[in-house]
């Protein structure tokens, strides 16, 4: 019998408020992940605004992050649309995260997930991220796509998913993931 190691994968918000529908997501996935894989978040709160000035050394904060980033097998970004693109706050990791040496989301899978109180999900805010991971390297799972609209009706006041369609787009999202991965970085699973 063959024993491997459950895949890894590092879920990261781009929202830092508190009562966030995109951290939340977060939360739904944890309890949806497949077998064979665990999920463990990470908060990008502590992470300093980036600046070239003080990258060497990298702050701490920014060193823990990268070592999460390293170690992950994937990645699962929740993201919120702020004026049709990503929050500051995310852009700002991608770009820690971007630097050299030892770039940690070179080549790492990823799966892109959003809520938004509007109609139309995070539809733009994917694609924005979208073309900044492939720019940095970083391999983006094509579909199924998870946009939550109206998330203030598909979460209930403690912020549990409840639109069952909703948690069926994120399971198929999970395993989704799971084979992407097998795919990109085979060694890994």
């Amino acid at each position: 019998m063959t024993i491997t190691k459950p895949l890894l994968v590092l879920g990261i918000s781009g929202s830092l408020r508190k009562a966030s529908y995109n951290t939340a997501l977060l939360h739904a996935a944890v309890d949806l992940m497949p077998q064979g894989a665990r999920l463990e978040t990470f908060d990008l709160s502590p992470l300093p605004m980036f600046n070239q000035d003080f990258e060497k050394p990298f702050p701490e904060a920014v060193v823990t992050f990268r070592a999460k980033l390293a170690q992950a097998d994937a990645l699962l970004i929740a993201t919120p649309e702020y004026n049709s693109s990503i929050p500051g706050a995310l852009k700002n990791a991608l770009d820690w995260a971007s630097r050299s040496p030892q770039q940690p989301l070179q080549g790492k899978p990823v799966a892109i997930l959003g809520a938004s109180t509007g109609n139309f999900g995070t539809l733009r805010a994917q694609l924005h991220l979208r073309q900044i991971l492939t720019h940095i390297g970083v391999l983006p799972l094509g579909k199924p796509e998870v946009l939550v609209a109206r998330a203030a009706q598909a979460f209930d006041a403690d912020g549990n998913l409840i639109d069952e369609a909703a948690r069926g787009f994120l399971r198929d999202l999970l395993v989704a993931l799971m084979d992407w991965s097998a795919r990109v970085s085979p060694s890994k699973c």
